[in-house]
């Protein structure tokens, strides 16, 4: 019997689904990816097939063990984290989704929107919940498809069954989240950190509200149950004679940006970090408070473990940032996204071309959901090293945005920012962040930090680590990119809000 044992992740993500194995150091000891299919059934709309996505989980699972040479038995605990805001439903009695997940991308629940806001709720919406009312989040989401789902395809004859089966429980509604644990566990159960993204939770009381439940028409008996970040009580185990073969607690669940607040041990007051996935996020520790914002910024739970008060930040969420890069390579400028850097190097400056990326919107702190992606400055000189460049210089611009928006909010000067996913590779990016921004980068050496938080979380629970002063022990800078004080970006930062001026309120209802 092997005496080494581990805490396990699953990362599921907007593009695909990741497990990790990490030791008592944080150590990568085995990880193991699959993508899954971005389903787009008309403009503005994105979904994904849970199905697809569980059958994809318990892949990796046994790619990851099998290829780590890593026996089931020796994982001690298994963490979640997730895309947050995605939205399924299910049957609770055969354990199937009565359709595809509606993506946090998805746009359409914006007239559901609009009309709350010109019913003089948003206000109601955004004090309870900390969210700027956006169908980025859950609730429009839980309410189109308990009205749109077709009932033909549950096999039920009348409309209404779908509401009324909602309102005894018998239909389920979740994050993926949610929905991994119950593939997992058997249980119906979201953390408080993927509950606050849902815009059905208050963050002051704790709890579902009863009013934002009726504004969005949305049963209490379909709702998960609440639970901590990281629960000494665990969420259920795995059961011995499934998939896993193995008994194993499943005992922490963080949504991806908040994992990542964990992953980069931001446990302060004033900690901050961001995130470049498909979108950036930037999260700041504010401690027991939740701070309001006056500049666009979201008010969201961070983390609570199990007996602890719960941990607010304040979070600037930007929706597309990678997703960008992936478009270049769409369009054929780059062949894939590492050659953005080099491409992006190959010249001075964008020769005045700007680009807003707001293929589905604009996030903090903008919040307009019919800005489209623009392009303006081209002229017949322009090249495509010019185009790549100004994507990257736009994603540095958006994480700016929220910076300021951060820094008024909260009164604390940011001593320098912890940067974690995929993109933070792009030195170059990097390097121009720190620069644009104006504060040091600081990139840690695992930059898979979603996993690693909520592999933290449940590690925790399960008494794996003992305190968080281990944690903080295992991070490790890779390398700091410090502020070039020759550089000067302010003019060019200007001219980019200039372009985001051009792409606002592009989007009309017929073409969505």
């Amino acid at each position: 019997m092997a005496t080494e044992t581990y805490v396990g992740s699953i990362d599921q993500g907007t593009t695909g689904t990741r497990f990790m194995v990490f030791d008592h150091g944080g150590n990568v000891v085995a990880s193991a990816y699959e993508k899954h299919e971005q389903i787009y059934p008309e403009p503005g709309w994105v979904e994904h097939d849970p199905v697809e996505i569980w059958e994809n989980t318990k892949s990796v699972i046994h790619t990851a063990l099998d290829e780590g040479g890593v026996d089931a038995e020796q994982l001690e605990a298994i963490g979640v984290t997730n895309q947050r805001e995605t939205t399924l439903l299910w049957d609770a009695e055969s354990g199937d989704p009565i359709a595809n997940a509606i993506v946090w991308q998805d746009r359409r629940t914006t007239d559901r929107i609009e009309t709350l806001e010109e019913e003089g709720n948003a206000e109601m919406v955004q004090e309870k919940t900390g969210l700027e009312p956006d169908a980025y989040f859950s609730a429009t989401k839980a309410e189109w498809l308990l009205d749109n789902t077709d009932p033909i395809k549950l096999q039920r004859a009348r409309p209404q069954d779908v509401r009324e089966r909602a309102q005894d429980g018998d239909i389920l509604f979740g994050t993926i989240d949610t929905w991994v644990i119950y593939n997992l566990t058997g249980n119906h159960i979201t953390d408080v950190s993927n509950a606050s993204r849902t815009m059905l939770f208050n963050i002051h009381e704790m709890d579902w509200d009863d009013e934002l439940l009726a504004e969005f028409n949305v049963p209490a008996a379909t709702l998960p149950e609440v639970r901590p970040s990281s629960d000494d009580a665990t969420y259920g185990s795995t059961d011995a004679e499934g998939f896993l073969g193995a008994e194993v607690p499943v005992a922490g669940a963080l949504g991806d940006q908040q994992a990542a607040l964990f992953g980069q041990t931001c446990f302060d007051s004033g900690d901050a970090k961001n995130t470049y996935g498909t979108g950036s996020f930037m999260l700041m520790n504010t401690g027991n408070e939740a701070v309001p914002s006056d500049h666009g910024l979201l008010t969201t739970v961070g983390f609570q473990r199990s007996g602890e008060p719960v941990q607010y930040a304040l979070e600037g969420a930007i929706f597309i940032t990678g997703a960008a890069v992936e478009w270049l390579e769409d369009m054929t400028l780059i062949d894939d996204a590492m050659e953005s850097e080099a491409v992006a190097r190959s010249v001075d400056s964008t020769d005045g071309v700007y680009f807003v990326p707001a293929f589905t919107g604009l996030g903090a702190p903008h919040w307009d959901q019919r800005a489209r992606g623009t392009i303006v400055g081209m002229t017949r000189g322009t090249r495509r090293e010019h185009i790549v460049r100004a994507t990257l210089e736009a994603i540095a611009f958006q994480t700016k945005d929220v910076a300021e928006a951060m820094v008024e909010d909260s009164g604390i000067e940011l001593s320098d920012l912890r940067v974690d996913g995929g993109a933070v590779k792009n030195n170059f990016l990097c390097q121009l962040q720190a620069d644009i921004v104006g504060t040091d980068i600081v990139r840690p050496v695992v930059d898979e930090t979603t996993a690693l938080g909520s592999a933290y979380a449940a590690g925790l629970a399960v008494g794996y680590w003992e305190t968080v002063d281990e944690l903080r022990d295992n991070w490790q800078v890779d390398r700091e990119f410090e502020v070039d004080p020759d550089a000067d970006y302010e003019a060019e930062f200007d001219r980019w809000h200039d372009a985001v001026d051009r792409s606002l309120d592009w989007a009309q209802s017929s073409d969505e």
